[in-house]
């Protein structure tokens, strides 16, 4: 019987996990529990010190429910509660709460956070002696209260004192407010709704009385803190930048803790209004009234919640009207659908509204034309909605149409441009709204169009040099998206400018094994008669190198298409031993190299496959200097200056702040994954609390296995929550990703355009956040550096002058820059016409990119799902070998990739091997391949867009009878 009350008083704690994890203070009650061991204790205490009491609260939770259990421990630990002060959290050990009474509290703490800007200012010592006399506090609270005072002064002992009631037992602001009004609190007031200077401050943002008109009593209103009037401001005017810091933060240094948003929302979300700040209602007002608008606000102050709030206004006033309202959220990543689904638009608009997201990465598996019809609002990646909007188009099924939806919000709208999917959506909507001007002056019904809202932190300036050309630039956006204006406002009194340093950096006095890899490199130009026209591992010289090998494969000069490709890689190997150890850069040259020799043997050793003179001379050079470079690599008196940097930076980052948390920006995914493995194989950064992680994108073009979504979010979780501290990303985190509120951002050797340097500049958004560049030989981030900061200035005083424009100047530009965009679209959709209608399968050929065997013609090639082209044909399959793929990481629904297929010949890559419903079916990758079309090689054909040709889809049901016939024969 013991046993089963032990399994019900730990599934109690571990139902209560999160609420026990605010509303522990942990040094407390680890006095008072004698069951944990002594070094168990100290690791727990030392977790607080280093990452604060939230993560020291969930190891003393895992602690305390670890078996085997002491006779009489859940009795000891509900003690300990009590006794360190902790009374709410041992009233859900004893008589957990109920919901309704639970929604009450949570209510009056959110109170007590929004007023302690004025609470503060009660009379500290006398209201610390009647909260002690009425069990408010503990002995403990109010000792470190009456210290707090001594030394800091009654402000900062009021704070103290705020964060320690939150704490007590139900009933407690009942008590509280009465202590207020018996100590004369001015404030008071504000509590009791009673006319104060507040009210007459003339802000729009005037607090709602709490007081019951009926008995007047102020006490009566607090014991039902669920009143109408309360929920109204039961949520926090933070922007979801400073929830995430909120709850991070250790309870002890804010009124109370608030819980991640996902946790919120699993909990089930609250009814209650969206409270906004000024410059947030500012930005918000065209929208209100109907209007198409951008909004453009820095990262971190709030645009997400302006857009929730625009869209429960539409809603709200669409079913005033008595008509339905349909809001699609478009995001450009698919990480943005569960953010914006769990953080913001499912707590603050259920249940009113009903609100659903689908991505890529969904689970769903209804049609996505049923979740637009079954839903108020759907949060989904743009290609979702263009492909439905394509669907309708093209009669293929019922999909979805612009006239379904009533408001499309448009996140990260500076995308909206040529090439881009959120442009060929709004392209649709341009087209119909000129269609519609047509059907007007024909006096017959126009199409219903959704009103837009477009979000962003920076515009950008695009290629422009010139304040006029970066105007055009912004109105050519503003056309794009149909916005009759750009919103912008100051945060005035919550910007928040990170201190900015430039760390340059030191050539090495030596660098031996730079000098090795550049003689390697100069050997093999000798070689294939090559003269490079700039310095080797340079941008310029990568680009040279590049278009070497494109040109040597499509004239068949294969010494110098191994040579070049071979050159790239020592480039690469340059640059990361630039920004990397040069142990990670040797590494990855080993490592290439192991790989090309292992294409040279088949995969049961029945024959070699061809190795070239050129090919023997490349293996042989770096075989030769291979134990010289691995031991230069081992020698750390040659590493580079910016990595040393990098050192000094993290070390000072975590050493001067009590909880630091920050973000590297790196260029390339390897040079992520390799900084991370340095941090974390280094003890002086263990020593001070550093934990790093990696995060890298999705996208499969790289050599680097791609991160998985759920990847993604697992580092995202962790750093949120703390258990990691240090994000070393790529350009992936850049943008959009709403990630913890950080003490400083670093970018190692990382300057893109003046976009992403807004971007990164605002994740850090922590009180006294930096914001530092470290220079990487060969980046010349420097100078780029200074380049955006001009442009970012152009921007905004180009900005300012649209803004400044007289309405109907403003308007004339907005169509003629629509009239443009329509006519190059009608343009290009014909030339698209042309293109498909002149490219016949049969002139078009395949030939090997390493050896140049012909290998098939496009007569041979199917797609499968639109999407993968592959050729199952008897005599292709006679030319490639099969290779096990020993990255593959997940298994899909109807296919999977498990081999890698190769020439038989030379070992080349050329695609991979799928599954796809019991049939082997070779897929081919089109960048491994030369293509000729009509006698004529294309040099560049990277991806199979870039090839206008309409392969026929895979006939499944045909293939698979061949495959039985062929069965039966044998």
């Amino acid at each position: 019987m013991a046993s089963d009350d032990d399994d019900v008083n730990v599934g109690l704690i571990e139902v209560y996990r999160h609420r026990l994890r605010d509303l522990i203070v942990v040094d407390p009650v680890l006095d008072h529990l004698d069951f944990i061991e002594y070094d168990q204790k100290e690791q727990i205490r030392q977790k607080a010190r280093t990452d604060g009491n939230i993560a020291a609260t969930n190891l003393l939770i895992s602690a305390v429910i670890k078996k085997p259990h002491n006779l009489g421990w859940f009795t000891a630990f509900v003690d300990a509660l009590k006794h360190s002060g902790c009374y709410s959290a041992a009233e859900y050990m004893q008589v957990p709460p109920r919901p309704e009474v639970e929604a009450e509290n949570d209510t009056c703490v959110k109170l007590i956070q929004l007023l302690s800007p004025s609470l503060v200012e009660m009379p500290t010592e006398e209201v610390r002696l009647h909260c002690f006399s009425k069990g408010l506090i503990s002995q403990e609270d109010s000792d470190i209260i009456q210290t707090t005072t001594t030394n800091k002064g009654p402000i900062s002992g009021a704070r103290e004192l705020l964060r320690c009631i939150v704490r007590a037992q139900t009933g407690w602001f009942s008590t509280f407010l009465d202590i207020l009004r018996e100590t004369d609190h001015k404030n008071l007031y504000e509590l009791t709704g009673r006319p104060s200077d507040f009210d007459n401050k003339g802000s729009d943002d005037k607090l709602p009385s709490l007081m019951d008109e009926s008995t007047g009593s102020a006490a009566a209103a607090a014991e039902s803190c669920d009143s109408p009037q309360l929920m109204d401001i039961s949520i926090s005017e933070e922007p979801e930048a400073d929830l995430y810091e909120a709850v991070s933060t250790d309870p002890r240094q804010l009124p109370h803790s608030l819980e991640p948003p996902q946790q919120a929302a699993a909990r089930g979300p609250e009814k209650a209004d969206i409270v906004l700040r000024d410059y947030q209602k500012d930005v918000a007002r065209p929208a209100l009234e109907g209007e198409n608008i951008i909004i453009c606000l820095p990262t971190g102050s709030g645009k997400t919640r302006v857009a929730v709030y625009i869209t429960k206004k539409h809603l709200d006033r669409r079913r005033a009207e008595g008509c339905s309202g349909k809001v699609v959220v478009l995001v450009n990543k698919v990480p943005l659908v569960e953010q914006h689904y769990s953080a913001e638009f499912l707590p603050f608009l259920k249940p009113s509204y009903k609100v659903e997201r689908v991505s890529g990465d969904c689970q769903l598996k209804i049609s996505f034309t049923e979740i637009v019809k079954n839903n108020d609002v759907i949060i989904c990646t743009a290609q979702i909605l263009e492909n439905f909007l394509e669907r309708s188009n093209n009669g293929e099924d019922e999909g979805v149409k612009l006239s379904d939806l009533t408001l499309i919000v448009i996140d990260e709208c500076h995308h909206t441009q040529k090439g881009e999917v959120y442009n060929h959506i709004m392209m649709r909507y341009l087209m119909q709204k000129h269609k519609n001007r047509r059907l007007k002056k024909e006096q017959k019904e126009p199409v219903p169009l959704p009103q837009i809202l477009g979000l962003t932190a920076s515009p950008g300036v695009g290629a422009a040099t010139i304040m006029k050309k970066a105007e055009d630039h912004i109105l050519r956006i503003c056309a794009n998206l149909d916005a009759s204006k750009i919103m912008t406002s100051s945060l005035g009194e919550h910007k928040r400018e990170p201190r900015k340093v430039v760390q340059t950096v030191e050539d090495r006095k030596e660098d031996p094994f730079g000098d090795v890899i550049k003689n390697i490199m100069n050997a093999i130009h000798a070689h294939a008669e090559l003269s490079p026209t700039s310095d080797l591992g340079s941008q310029n010289y990568e680009q040279w190198v590049v278009q070497k090998e494109r040109i040597a494969a499509t004239e068949e000069n294969q010494k110098v298409r191994v040579c070049a490709e071979h050159l790239r890689q020592y480039s690469e190997g340059l640059n990361l031993s630039n920004t990397i150890r040069m142990r990670d850069a040797f590494s990855f040259l080993n490592k290439y190299y192991d790989e090309e020799i292992k294409k040279k043997a088949t995969p049961d050793d029945e024959r070699d496959i061809q190795i070239t003179d050129t090919e023997r001379f490349l293996f042989n050079l770096f075989k030769d200097k291979k134990e010289e470079l691995q031991k230069l690599a081992d020698n750390p008196q040659y590493e580079n200056d910016s990595l040393t940097k990098l050192r000094s930076k993290v070390l000072h980052e975590f050493s001067s702040r009590e909880a630091a948390r920050g973000i590297i920006f790196t260029k390339t995914r390897r040079s992520a994954i390799a900084l991370s493995q340095w941090i974390q194989e280094n003890p002086k950064f263990a020593d001070i609390g550093v934990k790093a992680s990696h995060m890298i994108g999705g996208g499969d073009q790289s050599v680097v296995k791609p991160m998985t979504m759920a990847e993604q979010r697992d580092v995202l979780t962790k750093f949120r929550d703390g258990d990691v501290n240090l994000l070393i990303a790529t350009t992936v985190a850049e943008e959009g990703l709403d990630i913890a509120a950080c003490n400083f951002v670093i970018r190692y050797g990382l300057v893109t355009n003046e976009i992403a340097m807004i971007q990164a500049q605002g994740r850090g958004r922590a009180e006294d956040s930096s914001y530092t560049l470290v220079e990487v030989k060969n980046s010349g981030v420097a100078e780029k550096e200074c380049v955006n900061e001009y442009r970012i200035n152009m921007m905004n005083k180009a900005i300012d002058k649209i803004r400044a424009l007289d309405q109907a100047d403003y308007d004339k530009r907005i169509l003629e820059f629509q009239i443009q965009a329509i006519m190059e679209e009608k343009v290009r959709m014909t030339k698209k016409k042309q293109k498909c209608m002149q490219y016949e399968k049969c002139e078009v050929k395949f030939s090997c990119r390493s050896c140049s065997k012909p290998v098939c013609t496009g007569e041979d090639i199917q797609i499968i799902e639109n999407m993968h082209r592959v050729n199952v044909t008897p005599e292709f399959s006679q030319l490639f070998n099969k290779r096990e793929n020993t990255t593959l990481q997940e298994r899909l629904l109807d296919y999977e990739t498990n081999y890698f297929i190769a020439c038989k010949d030379c070992g080349q890559r050329w695609g991979s091997m799928m599954l796809y419903k019991g049939i082997d079916c070779p897929c081919l990758h089109v960048k491994n391949f030369v293509v000729t079309f009509n006698g004529k090689k294309i040099s560049k054909c990277t991806k199979w867009s870039e090839l206008a040709i309409k392969f026929p889809a895979f006939d499944y049901a045909e293939h698979a009878s061949r495959l039985a016939d062929d069965e039966d024969t044998d």
